[in-house]
């Protein structure tokens, strides 16, 4: 078990997490819109404020690296990368897509286990960022865009249970009539979700290069330019 400092900036909440041996010792949280750029730094601090006046020593740093909204897991990446180089200890990445399957196992205690999990984050008209995941998060398919039909998950969906979870499967429930379409509804990304994710990935090692890892956005970044400014 580990002292670890988890951020989660992917999608309009912004929260952080102070964890210690599984468990959640600090947490702060901002979901007022996108304010990740003014909120962010003085949430770490208090964490760091916290660590201090307990006179614990931070082990690791966990972020979220995507997909998500591009400039907040840019703004969560940078400070987390700074934070862990000037402490000397390990960068954590995070799937996105992954907290909010593990959030959705931890919030339905009657899955059996054979049913698929399905997370989902808006990417703007019909498309989505997805994948599809067994309790053991293994991806059977994905993770990526998806432009989504009502034929998207038809292979699934004949013979397995699928809970779609996050803020672009609001966009399934016209499309999919298959009585194994499932929905969980108020699923956020959270800090605190992170916990097992984080825990995981720092006992078995597995570490971003602190130097030049990147977010996961899972498809190009395209800039737009406003009407008025195009010659």
């Amino acid at each position: 078990m580990a002292t670890i400092l988890n951020i989660e900036t992917s999608g309009k909440i912004c929260s952080v997490a102070l964890t210690k041996d599984g468990m959640v010792e600090f947490q702060l949280d901002d979901a007022e819109g996108m304010n990740h750029a003014v909120k962010l730094a003085p949430f770490v601090e208090k964490c760091m404020e916290e660590l201090k006046r307990k006179e614990w020593k931070l082990d690791a740093v966990a972020v979220s690296i995507g997909p998500g909204s591009y400039t907040g897991l840019r703004i969560g990446l940078s400070l987390a990368k700074g934070l862990a180089f000037s402490l000397g200890i390990p960068l954590i990445g995070v799937s996105t897509l992954k907290i909010l399957a593990v959030k959705a196992m931890f919030r339905n205690m009657d899955f059996e286990g054979d049913e698929l999990l399905v997370p989902m984050i808006d990417a703007r008209r019909m498309e989505v960022f997805t994948g599809v995941y067994d309790f053991a998060l293994n991806a059977l398919e994905g993770p990526g865009p998806k432009i989504l039909d009502e034929n998207s998950f038809d292979g699934f969906l004949a013979d397995r249970k699928l809970y779609f979870m996050g803020d672009g499967s609001d966009k399934t429930k016209d499309l999919f009539k298959s009585a194994n379409a499932h929905w969980m509804e108020g699923l956020n990304p959270m800090a605190k979700d992170m916990i097992a994710l984080s825990e995981k990935a720092f006992r078995e090692g597995d570490f971003l290069d602190i130097a030049y890892s990147v977010p996961e956005y899972l498809k190009e970044y395209q800039t737009t330019v406003p009407k008025s400014k195009v010659l």
